[in-house]
């Protein structure tokens, strides 16, 4: 098959590497002439593991290249992906549709024959239905259908995602494009993995359906912390206990500052604005939202009790800063909430992320950036763990302590535990739901 895929974001790039290394001749089209430059001398521009690798195996094999050029990458295609932002809109918290539509028209006037447009950006329910009016304004000979394919990638964990998905979702109106899509997915299908066919508006709600839920069981670990805390329980404990349960399960149930980045706090703003329209009020995502907001503020409330009530003057190292480990994303990071309270309240900021700097330079003014976390606890008054990457697991605590000027750590991430940093040498440890 010949495949278009419209945006080389983390969705698009990903999608268009994972779909030439099944076999099809995938060309992936960018506005941003340096991406493209980029891409085409084999740089990646996300962080991604092993997708530099893949990317660069189906290039050699003719099987993927890159464009600026759209019009060129759609004519004869059999199917176009469009997989351009969908932000969260100023003002009213909707998903802003701008580039989908752009991309729709664009695309619309570019077709040359039949081909399936397929919606792989997260978009509210009736969003298809649009893109396929907006085509056919554009041009009323394109003969074409809409698809519906959200995506379900985690970063850091992507391509095995593409490559062993829990499902693949996909919306049509027409047997006609049901059939391009089951070609496409055709590799996956003959390994088993379960590709649900679906209705355009089932397929859209699934995605933020299935995120809002994932987003509700983080924000319900992190309440059930904070009341640990008060009554001595440790939520690990707690965690592990209700994981058990099968018909609970034990993913999504880490206890710490809050969820971030790309997907889970844009799709809940989303789907709790399609309530608003449609008179059905989403109230969990919704109470939802504005928990996981209030645990972020309870994080620099904790932070401020390991300080004497002052970051005035202290000096504090912090571990971490991407929303999780193995991505460089800094979306919606608690980061982006906690490190500015800490320079705001008079602190001096020491940073240490694997991945983190080349977008955290511009979202975190005022911070030192190094590249070893035990320099950037030198007579620090504060260690504090925020991203759980696997650099900070195995921490010398002890080296780590004899170095700090007032040796304390906060441990957002439940890593080590209060007895590890009592005999390391720690005066004060806090962690998240340990009471």
């Amino acid at each position: 098959m010949r495949i278009a895929m419209i945006g080389t974001g983390y969705v698009g790039l990903v999608s268009g590497v994972c779909f030439s290394d099944f076999g099809h001749d995938v060309i992936c089209v960018d506005k941003a002439p340096q991406k493209i430059e980029m891409l085409t001398a084999g740089e990646v521009p996300i962080y991604e593991p092993g997708l530099d690798a893949l990317m660069a195996r189906n290039v050699e094999a003719g099987r993927l290249s890159f464009t600026t050029d759209l019009a060129a990458a759609v004519a004869g295609a059999d199917a176009v992906f469009i997989a351009v932002g969908t932000p969260t809109r100023r003002g009213d918290g909707h998903a802003d549709l701008t580039y989908v539509m752009a991309a729709a028209e664009e695309v619309a006037q570019a077709l040359t024959g039949y081909a399936v447009i397929v919606t792989k950006s997260t978009v509210p329910v009736g969003t298809n239905r649009q893109v396929k009016e907006v085509m056919a304004q554009a041009n009323p000979a394109a003969d074409f259908d809409v698809a519906s394919n959200p995506e379900f990638l985690r970063e850091g964990a992507a391509i095995d995602d593409f490559m062993r998905p829990d499902r693949v979702v996909v919306g049509v109106q027409t047997e006609r494009a049901g059939d391009v899509m089951a070609e496409i997915y055709r590799p996956l299908f003959l390994r088993d993995f379960p590709i649900l066919t679906t209705d355009l508006e089932s397929a859209e709600m699934i995605k933020y359906a299935a995120n809002a839920f994932l987003a509700t069981k983080i924000t319900f670990i992190n309440e059930i912390a904070a009341l640990c805390e008060k009554v001595g329980a440790d939520v690990k404990e707690v965690s592990r206990g209700m994981g058990l349960d099968g018909r609970i399960g034990n993913k999504f149930l880490h206890a710490g500052p809050g969820y971030g980045g790309s997907c889970f706090p844009k799709d809940t703003s989303a789907l709790a604005r399609i309530g608003q329209e449609h008179a059905v009020p989403q109230n969990i995502t919704e109470t939802v939202i504005r928990v996981n907001e209030d645990v972020k503020h309870r994080m620099i409330g904790k932070l401020r009790d390991l300080c004497d009530d002052s970051f005035n003057g202290k000096t504090i190292a912090v571990l971490g800063v991407t929303f999780k480990p193995n991505t460089d994303d800094m979306r919606d990071a608690p980061a982006l909430s906690i490190v500015p309270a800490l320079v705001g309240g008079g602190a001096k900021v020491r940073v240490v992320d694997p991945q983190g700097q080349r977008e955290g330079e511009a979202l975190l003014p005022g911070v030192s950036w190094m590249d070893d976390p035990y320099a950037a606890a030198r007579d620090a008054d504060l260690v504090v763990i925020l991203t759980e990457w696997n650099e900070f697991r195995a921490l010398d605590l002890s080296r780590m302590a004899g170095k700090m000027a007032s040796p304390r750590m906060a441990d957002l991430r439940n890593i080590y535990s209060a007895a590890d940093a009592e005999r390391a040498g720690f005066d004060a440890y806090a962690a998240v739901g340990r009471g």
